[in-house]
């Protein structure tokens, strides 16, 4: 089992891995470490594969998982829980509680107070993003706050259409930039710049990047769209004591 560990300068206290889809017991398109429930998975192997992935990377207790929508809600925790939650952003100040966010594309981000004593873990497609859930879940922070955009769906592998383009543009036309046109009405676009385009301007200066793209490293990670029929990793950040 490998992990991907955030580049970023905080106090040990807080904790955060991102797991690829190697190292697990699923079998085929879920190939190996399938962390999604949801999927057409077995779901005695996935819960296999999240009890192993717990035990190797000292997770204090068992992640608390997200049913994702591209909402912008964002759920604030205190205690671990067994029932997944209806939200793409989840926010805790206790020791012990592991936030999670699940992604085959999208953008997991993760968020750390300076101080160490607050974090979140925020699922982000492109509908999220142009919604607010970046913004909504920083507003959630009273510190200074570092962000790190894990793997996800690099710029090469992204076309989306013109009606994409315009509704961030209509927000925010320097947004423009993370945009290049290939062909009429079809452009790249660059999810994890326009990730970072927003959390500055909200006054968060300090994001790292994982500079990972899911689509092109087919050993290493799942990718919906270039499998439909896929798994997913994920991406954990949690408070130790």
């Amino acid at each position: 089992m490998s992990f991907i560990r955030p580049k970023w300068a905080l106090p040990n206290t807080v904790q955060a891995v991102s797991s690829t889809r190697t190292g697990g017991f699923s079998t085929g398109d879920f190939a190996s470490l399938n962390l999604g429930m949801h999927v057409s998975d077995d779901p005695e192997l996935v819960q296999r594969n999240r009890q192993h992935l717990q035990q190797v990377s000292n997770m204090p207790s068992a992640a608390i998982w997200m049913n994702q929508t591209h909402s912008t809600v964002v759920a604030s925790v205190d205690s671990p829980s067994i029932s997944a939650i209806e939200s793409d952003a989840l926010v805790t100040s206790t020791p012990g509680v592991v936030l999670s966010v699940m992604t085959a594309d999208c953008l997991p981000v993760l968020f750390a107070s300076k101080n160490g004593q607050q974090v979140a873990a925020t699922h982000a497609g492109w509908r999220g993003l142009v919604g607010g859930i970046l913004e909504n879940t920083l507003e959630c922070f009273a510190q200074d706050v570092t962000a790190w955009i894990g793997p996800a769906i690099g710029v090469e592998a992204f076309e989306v259409g013109e009606e994409v383009r315009q509704q961030f543009v209509d927000i925010e036309p320097s947004d423009a930039i993370a945009f290049i046109q290939h062909k009429p009405g079809k452009f790249m676009a660059d999810l994890p710049l326009l990730a970072k385009l927003r959390l500055t301007r909200m006054g968060c200066k300090d994001v790292a990047l994982s500079n990972l793209c899911t689509y092109s490293n087919p050993e290493t990670f799942f990718s919906y769209r270039r499998q439909s029929n896929t798994g997913r990793q994920a991406s954990f950040i949690w408070i130790t004591d």
